[in-house]
Protein backbone atom coordinates (compact mmCIF):
# COMPACT_ATOMS: atom_id res chain seq x y z
CA UNK A 1 0.00 0.00 0.00
CA UNK A 2 1.45 3.18 -1.35
CA UNK A 3 1.65 6.16 1.08
CA UNK A 4 -0.98 9.34 0.56
CA UNK A 5 1.30 11.67 -1.92
CA UNK A 6 -0.13 15.04 -0.62
CA UNK A 7 0.37 18.40 -2.25
CA UNK A 8 -0.34 22.18 -1.77
CA UNK A 9 -3.96 22.11 -2.87
CA UNK A 10 -5.00 19.24 -0.15
CA UNK A 11 -2.28 20.24 2.60
CA UNK A 12 -4.75 22.09 4.75
CA UNK A 13 -7.49 19.30 4.69
CA UNK A 14 -5.27 16.18 5.03
CA UNK A 15 -2.61 17.33 7.71
CA UNK A 16 -4.13 20.61 8.63
CA UNK A 17 -7.17 19.62 9.74
CA UNK A 18 -6.80 16.27 10.44
CA UNK A 19 -8.13 14.61 13.91
CA UNK A 20 -5.16 11.99 13.85
CA UNK A 21 -1.46 13.21 14.22
CA UNK A 22 -0.17 13.11 10.89
CA UNK A 23 3.40 12.02 10.38
CA UNK A 24 5.12 13.82 7.06
CA UNK A 25 7.96 12.40 5.18
CA UNK A 26 9.36 15.34 2.66
CA UNK A 27 10.84 13.13 -0.08
CA UNK A 28 11.73 13.46 -3.58
CA UNK A 29 11.42 11.13 -6.82
CA UNK A 30 15.65 11.01 -7.01
CA UNK A 31 15.82 10.70 -3.75
CA UNK A 32 17.71 6.98 -2.66
CA UNK A 33 17.17 7.27 1.07
CA UNK A 34 13.39 7.72 0.66
CA UNK A 35 13.12 4.55 -1.57
CA UNK A 36 14.98 2.37 1.01
CA UNK A 37 12.91 3.53 3.67
CA UNK A 38 9.27 3.26 2.13
CA UNK A 39 8.76 -0.13 3.25
CA UNK A 40 9.20 0.72 6.74
CA UNK A 41 7.10 3.71 6.37
CA UNK A 42 3.90 1.76 4.65
CA UNK A 43 4.47 -1.12 7.23
CA UNK A 44 4.38 1.64 10.09
CA UNK A 45 0.99 3.12 8.39
CA UNK A 46 -0.98 -0.03 7.96
CA UNK A 47 0.15 -0.53 12.05
CA UNK A 48 -1.24 2.71 12.68
CA UNK A 49 -4.14 2.97 10.68
CA UNK A 50 -7.12 4.22 12.73
CA UNK A 51 -4.92 5.79 15.30
CA UNK A 52 -2.61 8.09 13.25
CA UNK A 53 -1.56 8.79 9.41
CA UNK A 54 1.61 8.92 7.51
CA UNK A 55 2.01 10.64 4.07
CA UNK A 56 4.42 12.48 1.73
CA UNK A 57 4.69 15.22 0.16
CA UNK A 58 7.00 15.71 -3.03
CA UNK A 59 9.55 18.96 -2.43
CA UNK A 60 9.40 19.17 -6.24
CA UNK A 61 6.51 19.57 -7.22
CA UNK A 62 5.17 21.16 -3.43
CA UNK A 63 8.03 23.48 -3.62
CA UNK A 64 6.19 26.39 -1.57
CA UNK A 65 5.32 23.86 1.45
CA UNK A 66 9.13 22.56 1.83
CA UNK A 67 9.93 26.15 1.80
CA UNK A 68 7.41 27.15 4.73
CA UNK A 69 8.78 24.30 6.66
CA UNK A 70 11.96 25.11 6.03
CA UNK A 71 13.07 21.68 4.38
CA UNK A 72 16.61 21.98 3.45
CA UNK A 73 16.96 17.89 2.38
CA UNK A 74 15.27 15.05 2.14
CA UNK A 75 13.83 12.59 3.98
CA UNK A 76 12.50 15.50 6.62
CA UNK A 77 9.83 13.98 8.76
CA UNK A 78 7.83 16.42 10.31
CA UNK A 79 4.55 15.49 13.00
CA UNK A 80 1.43 17.66 13.27
CA UNK A 81 -0.95 17.29 16.05
CA UNK A 82 -4.27 19.58 15.47
CA UNK A 83 -2.75 21.64 12.50
CA UNK A 84 0.51 22.14 14.21
CA UNK A 85 3.99 20.91 13.66
CA UNK A 86 5.16 19.42 16.91
CA UNK A 87 7.74 17.27 16.14
CA UNK A 88 10.80 16.94 13.31
CA UNK A 89 14.10 15.41 12.53
CA UNK A 90 16.20 14.56 9.25
CA UNK A 91 17.94 11.66 7.66
CA UNK A 92 16.94 8.20 6.60
CA UNK A 93 15.25 6.77 10.20
CA UNK A 94 14.33 3.43 11.27
CA UNK A 95 10.62 2.48 11.71
CA UNK A 96 11.35 1.95 15.84
CA UNK A 97 12.23 5.99 15.44
CA UNK A 98 9.52 6.80 13.18
CA UNK A 99 6.81 5.44 15.74
CA UNK A 100 8.64 6.92 18.47
CA UNK A 101 8.13 10.65 16.92
CA UNK A 102 4.32 9.97 17.17
CA UNK A 103 3.96 7.62 19.97
CA UNK A 104 3.45 10.40 22.50
CA UNK A 105 0.85 11.85 20.39
CA UNK A 106 -1.73 8.74 19.83
CA UNK A 107 -4.17 7.69 22.04
CA UNK A 108 -3.46 4.98 24.53
CA UNK A 109 -5.65 1.99 25.98
CA UNK A 110 -6.26 2.03 29.31
CA UNK A 111 -3.83 -0.06 31.45
CA UNK A 112 -0.83 0.46 28.57
CA UNK A 113 2.85 0.79 29.72
CA UNK A 114 5.85 1.39 27.34
CA UNK A 115 8.76 -0.57 27.33
CA UNK A 116 10.93 2.09 29.22
CA UNK A 117 8.21 2.06 31.73
CA UNK A 118 7.31 -1.32 32.40
CA UNK A 119 11.56 -1.32 32.57
CA UNK A 120 11.47 1.17 34.95
CA UNK A 121 8.66 -0.61 37.36
CA UNK A 122 10.47 -4.08 37.19
CA UNK A 123 14.34 -2.40 38.07
CA UNK A 124 12.51 -0.21 40.96
CA UNK A 125 10.22 -3.78 42.34
CA UNK A 126 7.06 -2.34 41.40
CA UNK A 127 5.52 -4.62 39.51
CA UNK A 128 5.48 -8.78 38.79
CA UNK A 129 5.76 -9.52 34.57
CA UNK A 130 3.06 -12.39 32.93
CA UNK A 131 4.32 -13.90 29.80
CA UNK A 132 0.93 -14.98 28.73
CA UNK A 133 2.02 -16.93 26.00
CA UNK A 134 2.40 -20.78 25.25
CA UNK A 135 4.69 -22.29 27.83
CA UNK A 136 6.57 -23.81 24.47
CA UNK A 137 7.90 -20.14 23.50
CA UNK A 138 8.22 -18.73 26.63
CA UNK A 139 10.70 -21.60 27.67
CA UNK A 140 12.59 -20.07 24.46
CA UNK A 141 12.68 -16.42 25.22
CA UNK A 142 10.69 -14.27 27.56
CA UNK A 143 11.55 -11.12 30.32
CA UNK A 144 13.89 -11.67 32.88
CA UNK A 145 11.93 -12.44 36.04
CA UNK A 146 8.28 -13.77 34.37
CA UNK A 147 6.08 -15.94 35.29
CA UNK A 148 4.08 -17.75 32.79
CA UNK A 149 0.66 -18.08 32.62
CA UNK A 150 -1.21 -18.57 29.20
CA UNK A 151 -3.68 -15.91 27.98
CA UNK A 152 -6.22 -19.22 27.55
CA UNK A 153 -5.73 -19.75 31.28
CA UNK A 154 -5.25 -16.17 32.90
CA UNK A 155 -9.15 -16.23 33.36
CA UNK A 156 -8.85 -19.20 35.26
CA UNK A 157 -6.03 -18.11 37.36
CA UNK A 158 -7.07 -14.49 38.63
CA UNK A 159 -6.14 -16.17 42.14
CA UNK A 160 -2.57 -16.69 40.82
CA UNK A 161 -2.40 -13.37 39.53
CA UNK A 162 -3.62 -11.65 42.99
CA UNK A 163 -1.00 -13.61 44.73
CA UNK A 164 2.10 -12.01 43.01
CA UNK A 165 4.09 -10.04 45.23
CA UNK A 166 2.98 -6.44 43.47
CA UNK A 167 0.59 -5.66 40.63
CA UNK A 168 0.97 -8.15 37.51
CA UNK A 169 1.77 -6.36 33.96
CA UNK A 170 1.07 -9.05 31.23
CA UNK A 171 2.14 -9.50 27.77
CA UNK A 172 2.25 -11.30 24.87
CA UNK A 173 4.14 -11.21 21.08
CA UNK A 174 2.87 -8.23 20.15
CA UNK A 175 0.57 -6.37 22.59
CA UNK A 176 -2.67 -6.92 20.91
CA UNK A 177 -3.83 -10.39 22.55
CA UNK A 178 -3.42 -9.15 26.24
CA UNK A 179 -4.71 -5.76 25.26
CA UNK A 180 -7.73 -7.30 24.73
CA UNK A 181 -7.29 -9.59 27.65
CA UNK A 182 -7.19 -6.10 29.58
CA UNK A 183 -9.97 -4.77 28.48
CA UNK A 184 -12.12 -7.72 29.07
CA UNK A 185 -10.67 -8.13 32.40
CA UNK A 186 -11.35 -4.10 33.17
CA UNK A 187 -14.85 -4.75 32.16
CA UNK A 188 -15.08 -7.84 34.97
CA UNK A 189 -13.68 -5.28 37.71
CA UNK A 190 -10.59 -6.08 37.77
CA UNK A 191 -7.98 -4.20 36.01
CA UNK A 192 -4.69 -5.45 34.75
CA UNK A 193 -1.91 -3.44 33.17
CA UNK A 194 0.20 -4.93 29.85
CA UNK A 195 2.94 -3.98 27.72
CA UNK A 196 2.29 -2.33 24.58
CA UNK A 197 3.78 -3.71 21.83
CA UNK A 198 4.29 -6.60 23.22
CA UNK A 199 7.86 -8.66 23.20
CA UNK A 200 8.23 -6.98 19.54
CA UNK A 201 8.25 -3.67 21.22
CA UNK A 202 10.25 -4.77 23.94
CA UNK A 203 13.45 -5.99 21.61
CA UNK A 204 12.46 -2.76 19.47
CA UNK A 205 13.21 -0.38 22.39
CA UNK A 206 16.70 -2.15 23.21
CA UNK A 207 15.66 -4.39 26.15
CA UNK A 208 17.10 -8.25 25.93
CA UNK A 209 15.45 -11.23 26.70
CA UNK A 210 16.49 -14.07 29.09
CA UNK A 211 16.96 -17.09 27.10
CA UNK A 212 17.57 -20.10 28.96
CA UNK A 213 19.73 -23.09 27.40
Amino acid sequence: MALQTVGERDFEQEIMMSELPVLVEFSAEWCGPCKVIAPELEALSRELEGKAKIVKIDIDKSPNLARQMGVQSVPTFVVFQQGRPVDGRVGALKRNQLREMLDKFLPRAEGALKPEEVAALLKAGRISIVDAREPAVFGRAHIDGAVNIPSSEIETRLAELHMLPTPPVIYCRSGDLTKELAAKLAEQGVPVAFLEGGVLAWEASGFALARPD
